[in-house]
């Protein structure tokens, strides 16, 4: 079962991904992107987290020393494929957020698409990274056009 949730959430973040950097930014897919992909990325890691933690997906996932306040408790939580997959799931969600939030400014702050192509490559492969990169390289449009702009 966590395989086919794992491939699932992968071609689903693979396809907006892909749409997000090659395709025009049409307001129906940047909907797309943030409904169909952020939206239900986010839902299947609610599902999951719940389903981990209380122990109804993946009883070996749920110890009692499952939680977030020690590093002891995440490696619980990942002890298990379910616990992996949504760890995942969660990664998926947010750096394709960041993502679209990315292309959006970077739209808006009229940066091209060749610039924009591989902070966004960076992003979706290693998502911090990619938006390290885009905040640094905004910045003097960001200053110059007002910060909140």
């Amino acid at each position: 079962m966590w395989d086919t949730v794992f491939s699932t959430a992968n071609l689903l973040a693979m396809a907006m991904w892909a749409g997000l950097i090659l395709l025009p930014r049409w307001p129906a897919l940047l909907a797309a992107v943030l409904y169909a992909g952020v939206g239900l990325l986010s839902f299947a890691y609610l599902v999951g987290l719940v389903g981990i933690l209380t122990g109804t997906f993946d009883p070996g996932g749920s110890s009692g020393s499952a939680g977030f306040s020690t590093i002891e408790g995440v490696r619980a939580i990942f002890a298990s494929d379910g616990g992996v997959t949504i760890g995942w799931i969660h990664y998926l969600a947010f750096d394709l957020f960041a993502g679209l939030w990315i292309a959006r400014d970077a739209d808006a702050k009229n940066f091209s698409r060749l610039v924009q192509a591989p902070i966004l490559v960076a992003t979706f492969m290693a998502g911090p990274v990619g938006l390290f990169l885009w905040l640094v390289i905004r910045e003097k449009r960001a200053r110059s056009a007002g910060r909140w702009k």
